[in-house]
């Protein structure tokens, strides 16, 4: 265990900063991976501050928020290679009286019936829906065609959320 005289670089003589570990859990899928222990060193501030989020989100610890911080990071990292195949669900606003509109999107949706897994279709009000369409392919592939979809004329608002098929994480 960590303590005064034993911290690495000198922290222990520098309050500033704070020291914890950070043990990494076994997969959902009870493959154990090991634990690993590593120390971070931040200024308290920028700590207390963390801690602050993490605790309003629900974590019951550094360890929970910092692992899926570092799954976000490699989420982010595997759509910036582009190599491997990924998942992105694009979520669209429109007018459903707007000419042709709904024609349009099926349309597309059609063209990439290869990348395109499912679309689900609600009905917001009198005049407004609500698509959400999963797409699967590489990411520029994926990018353009969520593109086509959300600068399709009468889209109100549309918008990628970029994630991964959980193959490399």
């Amino acid at each position: 265990m960590f303590g005064p005289g034993r911290l690495p670089l000198g922290l222990d003589k520098r309050p500033r900063l704070c020291y914890f570990h950070v043990i990494r859990a076994m997969r959902s899928d009870d493959e154990e991976q090991g634990i690993e222990r590593f120390g971070v060193s931040m200024g308290g501030m920028l700590l207390r501050q963390f801690d602050r989020i993490i605790r309003a989100k629900g974590y019951r610890s550094r360890s929970e928020a910092i692992r899926d911080i570092v799954r976000s990071y490699l989420v982010g990292e595997e759509w910036a290679r582009g190599r491997s195949r990924v998942v992105g669900t694009v979520t669209i606003v429109y007018d459903h009286e707007t000419r042709e509109l709904g024609e349009a999107l099926t349309h597309l949706q059609h063209e990439h019936a290869g990348a395109v897994i499912c679309s689900t279709h609600v009905h917001l009000d009198r005049h407004n829906c609500l698509e959400v369409v999963v797409l699967k392919g590489r990411p520029a592939d994926v990018q353009a065609i969520a593109d086509r979809l959300i600068s399709t004329r009468g889209v109100k608002h549309g918008q990628l959320v970029c994630t991964t098929t959980g193959a490399r994480i």
